[in-house]
């Protein structure tokens, strides 16, 4: 199987790997995903991921490619998608080097761009997955506070409370949070955004530019993606990524003081899937955020 039968013949790749047709190397991957990188007859390279357990919930892959796709149609740095069936997706091999200046400032432009291109709502015409968890993308043409609130804090809350993952103290806290943004007002039109750009979801290549993978797309709010590029340490060359961004496309004032509030959702995203490990950022990202609502 080369690269050209592989997109010819994209169902074949099942078939193709359990009879060890293809060389598959182990690259690093995720607490959800299993990922080889997968050497073809004509020496090029494909980068696969299957569930890492038993089969993908329905609609899991499918959902990265639509989002990949929509991406990609606003220009978006993102890798080709190959092959998109139920139990895997293969995409483009990306050569993994290290970050460079010049790639941050490159990617804070793609960011501006990708976000001024829009969306039509809150939200995205398929079902969405954020992690192994589902993601309600309802489409909503209302507000973005009210949004936020009901489909990107609520459920996680609610997953997060029935796991054990938070006390009292923290439930209190994103209650608060809830109740002031069932007024909360922002004039912002949705933007097109990757929905889960921490900074494990940006690969740097051999070049040192940046690649945006594993979205979550949807209609959303631009200082969500910005705000969670400063989690978990925070992306290489953050503040030359934020200064590309602002030449190009200007964040509205108060902005920082914001971005607790938009870091909340993959705070309540990571008790929900993984427990009370992050039990404490969910209460000191809370705390700052109550300061912006």
């Amino acid at each position: 199987m080369d690269q050209a039968y592989l997109r010819a013949h994209p169902e074949h790749l099942p078939t193709f790997l359990t009879h060890q047709r293809i060389r598959e190397t182990p690259v690093g991957g995720g607490s959800v995903s299993a990922a080889n990188r997968l050497t073809l007859d004509d020496g090029t390279s494909v980068f696969a991921k299957t569930w890492r357990s038993g089969p993908a919930p329905e609609g899991f892959f499918t959902a990265e490619a639509a989002g990949l796709a929509w991406l990609r149609e606003a220009g978006a740095p993102v890798p080709e998608t190959i092959v998109a069936l139920p139990e895997i997706i293969a995409l483009e091999w990306i050569e993994p080097g290290e970050p460079s200046r010049s790639g941050a400032e490159r990617l804070g432009r793609d960011l501006a761009a990708l976000h001024r291109s829009g969306a039509d709502a809150f939200g995205a015409a398929w079902p969405g997955f954020i992690g192994p968890l589902p993601l309600d993308n309802t489409l909503s043409l209302g507000g973005w506070g009210p949004w936020f609130g009901e489909r990107r804090l609520l459920p996680y809350l609610q997953i997060s409370v029935d796991r054990g993952a938070l006390s009292a103290t923290e439930v209190a806290l994103v209650e608060t949070i809830l109740k002031r943004l069932e007024v909360y007002g922002d004039s912002e039109a949705p933007s097109r955004t990757h929905g889960d750009l921490w900074p494990g979801n940006v690969l740097w290549d051999s070049d040192g530019q940046a690649w945006l993978i594993d979205p979550a797309a949807q209609g959303g709010h631009r200082e969500t993606d910005l705000a969670e590029l400063a989690l978990f340490g925070g992306i290489a060359h953050l503040e030359t990524v934020i200064a590309a961004y602002q030449e190009a496309y200007p964040l509205a004032d108060g902005w920082r003081t914001r971005v607790p509030l938009h870091q909340m959702h993959l705070m309540l995203v990571h008790t929900a899937a993984f427990g009370g490990t992050y039990r404490d950022a969910v209460r000191i990202t809370a705390e700052a955020a109550l300061r912006a609502v």
